[in-house]
């Protein structure tokens, strides 16, 4: 019975395919968890095949132990051996702290597809690392930026994004141990944004008034007063924030730094926005 069903999924599937290339012939993939996927393979190796879907050009990487079957347009069919189990993901780590269960790690390109994570920023002022807190706060004002902006993508929560790392066991100071290939299949995206603050203290500017209020009469030629005299003492920073988007691939595809033009404490948030607003991420 569950092969029959298999078949009338995989013969439905071919329906919609056709009708949505408009009858042209494509490749398709059967997966071994069921997915069947349309368009062309454009290279097999020992362990994997390259693929392209239908309408698209980007070119993914499937594993050939999660692909049960090709029929190619030619209609030749090849078969692969597929696991006893095939899962579409797997555990990241045998254990996490805090008994909290183990992040999966999102293998296929296709489940990963527009999908992105910001990871918490950086933030180094006088040469030191700031707290956790200011890091996670800038990642926040990252996603606001960005999820009202995001078009076609799907932007994952600094919380889903935070709570995925810490299972992982992965905090800030760990993400150089790891690849942003790595990170991609860990948090289940297709992108990743990183980012760097790094602040100094430069001069300080300060500014005072002085008042004086005269007491008696205008005829009267001896006066007095009382003088009044305020000072305020402001800090001043040198600001800069480095911003870089990469892909599950690891490639660099938005590498962006500016130096903020005020040198208020919290001048980095008119260059991240500035940085984000040139992104590839982002539609007005």
């Amino acid at each position: 019975m569950r092969r029959i069903l298999m078949l009338l999924l995989v013969l439905a599937s071919c329906f919609n395919a056709s009708a949505q290339t408009g009858g042209k012939k494509t490749d398709m993939v059967v997966k071994a968890n069921g997915d069947v996927l349309n368009g062309k393979v454009t290279e097999i190796n020992d362990d994997a095949i390259k693929f392209i879907h239908a309408g698209e050009t980007l070119v993914y990487t499937i594993k050939k132990s999660d692909i049960l079957k090709i029929t190619y347009a030619s209609g030749r069919v090849e078969s692969f051996s597929a696991p006893a189990a095939a899962p579409a993901a797997t555990p990241a780590a045998t254990s996490a702290p805090g008994n909290a269960p183990a992040p999966m790690l999102v293998t296929d390109p296709s489940e990963r597809r527009n999908k992105v994570a910001i990871l918490p920023f950086g933030f180094i002022k006088d040469g030191q690392p700031q707290a956790q807190e200011v890091s996670d706060e800038i990642q926040n004002e990252a996603y606001a930026l960005l999820s009202k902006h995001s078009g076609v993508y799907n932007i994952l929560s600094p919380r889903g994004t935070n709570v995925k790392l810490a299972q992982a066991g992965i905090t800030r100071d760990k993400m150089l141990n790891y690849t942003m290939a790595d990170l991609c299949q860990i948090l289940g995206v297709e992108f990743v944004v990183d980012g760097l603050v790094t602040q100094n203290r430069t001069s300080q500017t300060s500014t005072g008034t002085t008042t004086y209020n005269n007491k008696g009469n205008d005829d009267d030629k001896k006066r007095s007063g009382v003088a009044t005299s305020t000072a305020t003492s402001q800090q001043n920073y040198q600001t800069r924030l480095d911003l870089k988007i990469y892909n599950d691939k690891s490639d660099i595809i938005y590498n962006q730094n500016r130096q903020a033009f005020w040198n208020t404490e919290d001048a980095y948030k008119n260059v991240l926005e500035y940085l984000v607003k040139r992104s590839p991420l982002y539609t007005k």
